[in-house]
């Protein structure tokens, strides 16, 4: 049997690392920024750090027998992060932001810490799935070349796969390299329509030239041009006979100048005569699966991590999802409530809900009314998608009014009505809506795309409903002061 001590043995180097009596090595970092210098011990970068060996024999070494190693391409924050790893064995993720752990994993990667490297990739993955996808188009760029970072390449690859308009309606796609574009394009599992496809990359292509003019109507020759010089690569690889015909028309045709004369004719001619064979390279049509994102493997908490809802409300809540005559009790909960999104944490504008909550089935939205402090929602059994509505049957969904401070009793109101009673989002208005449940008998939107500062929040009492009891006493207008989503998980 060996006792071990590594705590206090850790605890010791760390204290090392501020000790600057007999340091011998000087590292400076972040060049181009705020140069700064940091002191160290060769003994220790050199079986700690193996990627500093042949630096330390080759530095320069000055009258007092220090050696100085410049490291231009580290910032001074992350440095300081791996000199902490190196003499400690320790690193704060929970107390550093997301940002700074994936420029520290991809700094660990290239000075060959591989266990660290590992780690914090795993640990992105697991608990920072969301930011992940928000930021898709600079972190695939950054990991598609090479061999590292297979965990992170496998994570996008499933969601290119199954739910790529992750990836088309982020706010930073334009953003995306030509090379991730092509290899996306590329794909024949990608579950989206091709008219969708061919319109984000002309969005694409236009936010390459941002001299174009923004009516089409004005557009020159040279303006076509410049549009099909940049999309020289991507152009072939739409898959264009597998457009529908009015979609062709009214999408394609008003930037057929960007297409060869043959397959704009090919594609005529396709039109009038299915059956006759065209000279231009038909694709296959690319395989539309139906599966949804996939889950986070991370161990969630067993109570609701939430700061609008008790272990009380999950327990009724759980109940309703079940059908129950009567609660669970706090102890016999079946369900997990991961949040997926908190609107005072990840923000409240309609695309957060989009970016973060699509592709996602079996969630429960609730949000806190501002005037009054109730505490209404609703649980969506389906997948959240671009899909106009949803319908689903009167067992399975549901929204409510869960008893708060002055309001005594939940409200329960489920589905009568099983025709489009759940959308994602209000069709042809100004209204940038969240969501909608029934016929506003639960919706949430804005005009101002952040529903704390505009009243267009409701849950109205119509005579025209889709489910059974209205959940308000107020027919008005309202505002909220937070909402979350969560996805409901089995223990079992």
């Amino acid at each position: 049997m060996s006792l071990k001590f590594f705590d206090k043995l850790s605890q010791d180097f760390s204290e090392l690392l501020n000790d600057k009596k007999e340091y011998n090595v000087v590292v400076e970092v972040d060049k181009e920024r705020n140069k700064k210098s940091f002191t160290a011990h060769s003994v220790f970068l050199r079986y700690r750090l193996p990627h500093f060996y042949k630096e330390l024999e080759n530095a320069p070494t000055n009258k007092n027998h220090i050696k100085t190693i410049i490291k231009p391409n580290i910032s001074a924050q992350i440095f300081e992060i791996i000199l902490e790893y190196i003499y400690g064995g320790i690193v704060d993720v929970e107390n550093t932001d997301t940002k700074t752990i994936y420029e520290l994993m991809v700094n660990a990667n290239e000075l060959e810490l591989i266990e660290l490297s590992i780690k914090l990739e795993s640990y992105l993955i697991e608990s920072k799935a969301s930011w992940l996808r928000t930021h898709f188009s600079r972190i695939y760029h950054s990991i598609s070349d090479g061999n590292e970072f297979k965990g992170l390449k496998k994570f996008y690859d499933d969601i290119i796969a199954k739910y790529p308009n992750l990836i088309f309606e982020s706010e930073d796609f334009t953003s995306l390299q030509e090379t991730a574009l092509i290899s996306i394009l590329q794909r024949d599992d990608l579950k989206v329509e091709e008219i969708n496809i061919w319109d984000n990359v002309i969005k694409w292509g236009i936010a390459q030239n941002h001299t174009l003019p923004t009516n089409l109507k004005e557009w020159s020759k040279e303006n076509f041009e410049a549009l099909k010089i940049t999309l020289q690569r991507c152009l072939p690889l739409i898959r264009y006979f597998h457009i529908p015909d009015e979609d062709i028309w009214e999408k394609v045709k008003p930037y057929k100048k960007i297409l060869s004369k043959q397959l704009w004719n090919d594609l005529i001619q396709h039109h009038m005569s299915p059956n006759k064979p065209v000279k231009s390279l038909v694709l296959p049509a690319r395989i539309i699966s139906n599966p949804e994102l996939p889950l986070r493997t991370i161990s969630t908490p067993k109570l609701p991590f939430s700061t609008i809802i008790n272990k009380e409300h999950a327990a009724e809540l759980s109940s309703w999802i079940d059908q129950r005559s009567t609660t669970y009790s706090l102890s016999n909960i079946p369900y997990e409530f991961q949040l997926l999104l908190r609107g005072s944490r990840d923000g409240f504008h309609p695309k957060k809900f989009r970016n973060m909550c699509y592709g996602h089935s079996g969630t429960i939205v609730v949000a806190k009314v501002a005037e009054t402090d109730e505490i209404v929602g609703g649980y969506n059994p389906s997948v959240w998608d671009i899909l106009t509505c949803i319908n689903v049957t009167k067992q399975d969904s549901f929204i409510f009014s869960l008893k708060n401070g002055n309001i005594q009793n939940s409200i329960l109101s489920r589905v009568i009505d099983s025709n489009k009673v759940i959308s994602p989002y209000y069709p042809n208005t100004n209204i940038n809506q969240c969501l909608n449940f029934g016929n506003s008998e639960f919706m949430m939107g804005s005009n101002v795309s952040d529903f704390t500062q505009d009243r267009k929040c409701q849950c109205l009492r119509s005579n025209d409903t889709y489910y059974e009891t209205p959940i308000r006493t107020s027919n008005e207008y309202f505002s909220i002061l937070d909402y979350e989503v969560f996805k409901i998980i089995n223990k079992s």
